[in-house]
């Protein structure tokens, strides 16, 4: 490479467009003819498979069984329950015909014209509470049926005004999960777990540290009584929402008549709740991980964990070099990781060895694997990690790789949470004063998590917000965060720090 970094601008000069950038120099996504809409290549895809599996098996671990629920959803569903109706009304995609008829134009053309108007309109879904809640009150009739632990991996649609890959797009991928419960604590208990498995999922999957908490009220899911959210900092010292757990107390069950015959034979309505991460999580590692050449994916979600690159000088020894890794492949993947075999590919295809090297390191790929026929040989390999620099390499003998690659995986795992612990934790700070406040959020300042003792309301807190873009991301869980002070704008008494930011 002739350029001092693979990815321009770097993220020291416009970090937006860096990670617009690095989406595209990686092949993960690009953007489709369909506004606010993406097409996920391959190894962006990947990358979500490995989540959904991992999380997957998260889920059924606690209990929770996949099913499949409409796309579409009557608009009188949302109608039902008023706060959540209101909450999406603005995002909502909504389909009033049901037919297309061909019509020739006066210039000679044919357009297709809506006809067959639908006798009530049907949104799709922005999320499934309403729909999943109808089925749930056909589904239960005694204490006997709770609870009900329900999960779907599906598409939703919120019409995204400003799109940005993965992050926030029109129509994106996620799971959402969805319980019933006979009683309160039972709701708040499945709330909670959930909430749990995100935080460790993100910490020991995807390398990622957050900040676990609840929302404000006027940050809550709409129709919620509580949303627990974990709060990731990216590298621009910006706050991003990876995943949030709804407890819903019976406001859906009311409006969708979730009743029960009770242990005492009295009629009841259920406790729900809700939780859901999406394509987001692929944005939020990007931007978490990344640096000036490309995406680093940890190894526990890495598509391919180890690329094997031929080194073939010479063409009579182009076979001899490609069986060799062939088989180097095979015995590696005989190995787990993490509980699954080794990912391993062996990239054979004819081109220049740099071209090759520098695209998976573009694409993060935690270790590129190089033999030639000197390797062969000397018996040994040079192996290359993706948290070191581009041109650091190590020639180790390759018995002592094959023992040890689960190791070396495992350090360049620890190694990137080590890496966002360290940027997180330097860049949140207790600040005390609005003088502070406004220094810390001011133009041009680094920025990151402001711990501050807040008893604001919601329109002071929705003023701030409007006036500096700042937001409360999270009452943060915690004992280190909780100490008495006074507000650092109402100058009211206080317990414990929340946790203001920027965000995406």
């Amino acid at each position: 490479m002739s350029n001092a970094t693979a990815i321009t601008p770097t993220r020291a000069q416009d970090f937006p467009e860096w990670y617009q950038q690095v989406v595209r120099a990686a092949d993960m996504a690009e953007n489709s003819e369909v506004r606010g809409c993406m097409v996920i290549k391959p190894w962006g895809y990947g990358l979500w498979e490995s989540i959904q599996r991992q999380l997957d098996a998260k889920f059924k671990a606690t209990g929770h069984v996949n099913a499949y629920f409409p796309l579409l959803i009557p608009l009188s569903y949302l109608e039902k329950e008023a706060q959540h109706a209101e909450g999406f009304a603005t995002e909502c995609a909504v389909v009033t015909h049901h037919r297309l008829e061909a019509q020739k134009q006066p210039d000679g053309t044919t357009k297709m014209i809506p006809t067959g108007e639908l006798a009530e309109p049907f949104v799709i879904r922005p999320t499934s509470e309403t729909i999943i809640g109808a089925a749930f009150a056909r589904w239960v009739e005694s204490y006997r049926d709770l609870p009900l632990l329900i999960n779907q991996w599906c598409n939703v649609m919120r019409w995204e005004m400003r799109p940005r890959l993965f992050l926030r797009t029109a129509e994106f991928l996620w799971q959402e999960g969805h319980t019933a419960h006979e009683t309160e604590e039972e709701a708040i208990v499945e709330t909670r777990t959930m909430h749990k498995v995100y935080e460790e999922f993100l910490r020991d999957h995807l390398a990622i540290p957050v900040i676990p908490g609840e929302k404000t009220e006027r940050e809550r899911f709409p129709g919620a009584v509580q949303t627990f959210t974990v709060e990731a900092m990216v590298q621009d010292k910006k706050a991003i929402q990876a995943g949030t757990s709804h407890y819903l107390g019976q406001n859906f069950s009311k409006a969708a008549n979730i009743q029960f015959l009770g242990r005492d034979n009295t009629r009841q309505l259920a406790y729900t709740t809700s939780w859901g991460v999406s394509t987001r999580m692929i944005g939020t590692l990007i931007m978490a991980h990344g640096d000036d050449d490309g995406v680093i994916i940890p190894p526990r979600v890495a598509p391919t964990q180890i690329v094997i690159l031929p080194v073939t000088p010479k063409p009579d020894t182009r076979q001899e070099v490609i069986d060799a890794c062939e088989a180097l492949a095979q015995t590696l993947r005989t190995q787990t990781f993490a509980g699954e075999p080794l990912r391993v590919h062996v990239d054979k295809r004819d081109l220049q060895g740099g071209a090759k090297n520098w695209e998976w390191i573009k694409k993060g790929v935690p270790m590129r694997l190089e033999m030639g026929p000197r390797d062969i040989t000397s018996r040994s390999v040079a192996v290359c990690r993706r948290d070191q620099g581009p041109k650091a390499k190590e020639f180790v003998p390759k018995e002592d790789l094959i023992q040890s690659v689960t190791e070396r995986l495992q350090e360049i795992q620890d190694a990137l949470l080590a890496r966002a612990t360290a940027l997180r934790d330097a860049n949140m700070k207790k600040l005390e004063t609005l003088e502070e406040f406004k220094a810390f959020f001011a133009e041009g300042s680094e920025g990151g998590f402001a711990l501050m003792h807040w008893a604001g309301s919601s329109e002071e807190e929705e003023t701030l917000s409007k006036d500096m873009k700042v937001t409360i991301r999270c009452i943060p869980h915690g004992d280190q965060f909780a100490e008495e002070g006074k507000c650092f704008l109402t100058g009211k008494p206080s317990t414990r720090r929340v946790v203001f930011a920027r965000s995406y």
